[in-house]
């Protein structure tokens, strides 16, 4: 009905930089808040930064001054603007939205895609 699909993850050397996306698609009537998470091997999920439809933004301690998160309402699409990328950022990240569907009944769901992967490494 809806989908979530990451992109643009992959390898990267500590300090540098990388942007991944997450476009949704299906019967969207609107998308309220948007965020980006991710899980490291042998750790729980966290919240990376999260933004609402307005534009309001959060960040997680470790990423604050580093990633900037963002988002295209016309095109359903979020971004995630990442710098002086460490080692420690290394892992899986979802992208996770609260999705009114389009219908005879108007609901809010939350949806998850399937996740990119970012490496840092040398």
């Amino acid at each position: 009905q809806v989908q979530l699909v990451e992109s643009g993850g992959g390898l990267v050397q500590p300090g540098g930089s990388l942007r991944i996306s997450c476009a949704a698609s299906g019967r969207i009537f609107s998308i309220n808040d948007m965020g980006w998470y991710r899980q490291a091997p042998g750790k729980q999920r966290e919240l990376v930064a999260d933004i609402t439809r307005g534009g309001s933004t959060k960040y997680t301690d470790s990423v604050k001054g580093r990633f900037t998160i963002s988002r295209d309402n016309a095109k359903n699409t979020m971004f995630l603007q990442m710098n002086s990328l460490k080692p420690e950022d290394t892992a899986v990240y979802y992208c996770n939205a609260d999705i009114i569907i389009s219908g005879p009944v108007y609901k809010s769901y939350d949806y998850w895609g399937q996740g990119t992967q970012v490496t840092v490494s040398s």
